[in-house]
């Protein structure tokens, strides 16, 4: 990352700063409130960091301040300008949060924002964040594989970040109804990840379906009025043979997709996406291969 000029403090005006990187953090309504209190009762602790492309001034961290200012009435505030452009403004608010944090889908939505909107490559962004290519290439999938009405319900502090990532889990067409169903009931996080599983081990996805639905009434399928079916209990073989299914469906639908779409015919920042995951998923591939081979081998006698 390019080490910032330094910074003298200076006034601005709130009413002439940007929040364009605001997409890439969260803001919960209890954290603003407890902004908004210290700022009235200590005042503006610690300053703005800014920068300044050709659009005007831009938000880096700051913006439960400048929300909770503004909710005050409070015209201005102390800032820092550093001198750096889009994408290191994006590497130094994640270094400013590097004690702290960014949460996973924060960490998603601004390595997403790197790759797309800076176009910056899978490997320049790893080494941007000091982190392995794998870790970038995750951070993306989580991201983009998100229903965006359930990123939309963690930017409003209805989902927790933490959930999110667990329903991500999901196919796209579950994702909404299995969000509402953490949303309505208060599901925690846990019960959240207990709720994906269960979905995910429905056999279809009209039993998938079916099964939130009844959740969402609350209502569990096994809860309903009248007889109550016995649930038959897995045992490690039933488990077993239920993944050799689902990754016998996946593969083969994997495999008519790319024959039947090259991977050229994407964008070139999708087709560059889809080749590494696919590079990552060939030595699994690979070594569930072997593990076939060593299973499926005859007994010596």
């Amino acid at each position: 990352m390019h080490e910032p000029a330094a910074a003298d403090l200076r006034t601005v005006e709130i009413s002439a700063l940007g929040e364009r990187l605001s997409a890439l953090r969260l803001c919960e309504p209890a954290s603003l409130a407890a902004v908004r209190l210290s700022l009235q009762q200590h005042g503006q602790l610690t300053a703005l960091t800014l920068f300044a492309p050709k659009t005007g001034l831009e938000i880096i961290d700051g913006f439960k301040r400048v929300r909770a200012a503004r909710d005050l009435g409070w015209p201005t505030l102390q800032a820092r300008v550093d001198d750096v452009d889009a994408v290191n403004a994006k590497l130094l608010l994640r270094a400013l949060h590097d004690r702290r944090g960014l949460t996973e889908i924060e960490e998603a939505w601004l390595v997403r924002s790197l790759f797309r909107d800076d176009l910056l490559s899978q490997p320049q962004i790893a080494r941007c964040l000091r982190r392995d290519k794998s870790w970038v290439w995750r951070r993306i999938m989580l991201v983009e594989a998100l229903d965006p009405i359930v990123q939309i319900d963690v930017r409003l502090g209805l989902l927790a970040p933490r959930a999110a990532v667990a329903i991500s889990r999901l196919p796209r067409g579950n994702q909404q109804s299995a969000s509402a169903v953490v949303v309505r009931r208060g599901l925690t996080v846990r019960q959240t990840e207990l709720l994906v599983e269960e979905v995910i081990h429905r056999p279809d996805a009209v039993a998938r379906t079916a099964w939130l639905a009844a959740r969402l009434e609350g209502l569990a399928p096994e809860n309903r009025p009248g007889p109550r079916a016995t649930r038959a209990v897995r045992n490690e073989a039933d488990w077993m043979a239920a993944d050799i299914l689902r990754v016998r469906d996946i593969a083969a639908r994997l495999s008519a997709r790319l024959g039947a779409t090259p991977l050229q015919t994407f964008a070139p920042a999708a087709t560059e996406l889809l080749r590494d995951a696919l590079l990552h998923l060939s030595p699994v591939l690979r070594a569930l291969d072997t593990v076939i081979a060593t299973a499926t081998r005859p007994e010596e006698t």
